[in-house]
């Protein structure tokens, strides 16, 4: 698809995959090119989960300071759109998604992980916004998504010292999932991702939409929108053959058909 970010797919998960030598830095046209994977993977319903992937030495150690170093205000006033929405169209995808994470996450790197759902990292990884050390702050949703993330003063710690965190320190406050060993991570990713693979796609669709619509909020109108979700699987296929197998079968015994 692009010279440095790829969507692969098989068994219904699709890898959006970074391949930048040597630290997958995000220059504008990785930015673009990460976007155009997140449509890519939106509009293929043979995608029915999504991981996204560096590889196995790096996930991505952030923007591409070269490239920013002699950006204007100007200048960067009409990027920041763009790399805004580049990211959070991985945030978009109306399906479950995964970071695989290795190496380091930093900065923009960290802010792609955010993006995703569910994060697994390598035990020997590390995250963090280093923004401030460059006298800005994060411009990718580090802000908001690590803030609703871990809570504000977590948030305001790692964004006010740019630390590094490590794999353990991320566990504990909630900035990744689960922690494996390095080579073990894309498969554990995969593995998560698999679950979804064969599942109510409407439904699940319906359920990230609803939690992350609703965090932006008050509860009424988070649970009216819930309301209407839940009702309009009711008009899906899947909704008749999951709960016609329950009645059947018994519970988690449904072939779904994502419709």
């Amino acid at each position: 698809m692009g010279e440095f970010v790829n969507l692969t797919v098989s068994e219904g998960v699709g890898t959006i995959r970074l391949d930048r030598p040597k630290m997958n830095a995000l220059n504008v046209q990785v930015q673009e090119e990460i976007r155009a994977a997140a449509e890519a993977a939106t509009a293929n319903d043979d995608v029915r989960a999504v991981v996204v992937y560096g590889g196995e030495r790096v996930f991505a150690a952030g923007a591409d300071i070269k490239e920013m170093a002699d950006m204007s205000y100007a200048d960067m006033v009409k990027r920041s759109g763009p790399l805004q929405s580049a990211l959070t169209a991985v945030a978009a995808i109306p399906k479950p998604t995964v970071a695989a994470i290795t190496g380091y996450a930093l900065g923009g790197g960290c802010e792609l992980a955010l993006c995703t759902d569910y994060r697994i990292a390598a035990d020997d990884a590390k995250l963090g916004q280093p923004e401030i050390l460059l006298g800005i702050i994060p411009g990718a949703g580090g802000t908001q998504r690590l803030s609703r993330l871990i809570g504000p003063s977590k948030a305001k710690d790692l964004i006010y010292t740019g630390r590094f965190v490590d794999a353990a320190e991320s566990l504990q406050i909630g900035l990744v999932d689960k922690v494996v060993p390095a080579a073990a991570v894309y498969t554990e990713a995969v593995a998560w991702a698999l679950q979804f693979a064969n599942g109510a796609a409407m439904a699940l669709r319906a359920a990230k939409e609803a939690i992350d619509s609703g965090l932006g909020v008050e509860l009424s109108t988070g649970l009216e929108i819930e309301r209407q979700q839940f009702a309009a699987l009711f008009a899906t296929e899947d909704r008749t053959i999951g709960m016609k197998s329950f009645v059947e079968n018994g519970p988690g015994k449904a072939e779904f058909k994502g419709k």
